[in-house]
């Protein structure tokens, strides 16, 4: 059986690569797994047949061979223990990359997530105003020290790993505020994880879909 994954019918994000489905195509394209995608509707993610899949109604979602998974973390975790090119061979090397795949996902996107909540859900809230700075500050404080720990480096440790797929997904979403810009190696960080050719057929299956 293929490996069927879960996208939006129509991305909020207009196909800028933000949604969390460009991370699986990512790692499939860096493994070189052929896949086929599922796109659902807003109104089909709440149905009983989504939901069996996914308990929380979102995307995406990965199948394959009676296997079923969500969360995209756990997916490209999935993806990249049984295939070559996104976790070292040495054990300890390998433990970090795991590592920094869980501080991408539990450390760093956290206060991002809020940004977006502040802005678009809470954004005509009359403690607006003041909650907004507070968040923004909390992303500075992660991204200050991730980029300390970066410093002229290309990749988080040593070479490119799943942890690097997951920090530079997740580094992705500060691009609208501007925060990126503020730390000159991590927007040349994340410039890096583009130009990656597997990035580059992800972006564009997921923006082909958009654009149509």
């Amino acid at each position: 059986m293929s490996i069927v994954i879960t996208a939006f019918e129509k991305s909020p994000d207009g196909g800028m690569g933000l949604a969390r489905d460009t991370r699986v195509r990512w790692a499939l394209e860096e493994a070189g797994r052929p896949y086929d995608v599922r796109l659902v509707s807003f109104q089909a993610m709440k149905e009983p047949a989504h939901l069996a899949a996914h308990p929380f109604g979102q995307i995406p979602t990965y199948e394959e061979d009676g296997l079923c998974l969500f969360e995209s973390g756990a997916i490209v975790f999935h993806i990249a223990q049984r295939n070559e090119g996104l976790l070292p061979g040495d054990a300890h090397a390998r433990a970090r990359a795991v590592t920094w795949m869980f501080a991408a996902l539990s450390t760093v996107e956290p206060p991002i997530l809020d940004l977006s909540i502040a802005r678009f859900q809470e954004g005509d809230k009359p403690w607006a105003a003041e909650r907004m700075p507070l968040v923004a500050d909390r992303i500075r404080q992660r991204l200050d020290m991730l980029s300390r720990h970066l410093g002229d480096a290309e990749w988080l440790d040593g070479a490119f790993s799943a942890g690097d797929l997951m920090m530079v997904s997740v580094l992705l979403r500060t691009r609208p505020s501007g925060i990126l810009d503020e730390f000159p190696n991590l927007a040349a960080y994340v410039a890096r994880g583009e130009a990656r050719p597997a990035y580059q057929r992800a972006f564009a299956a997921q923006w082909a879909v958009n654009a149509a």
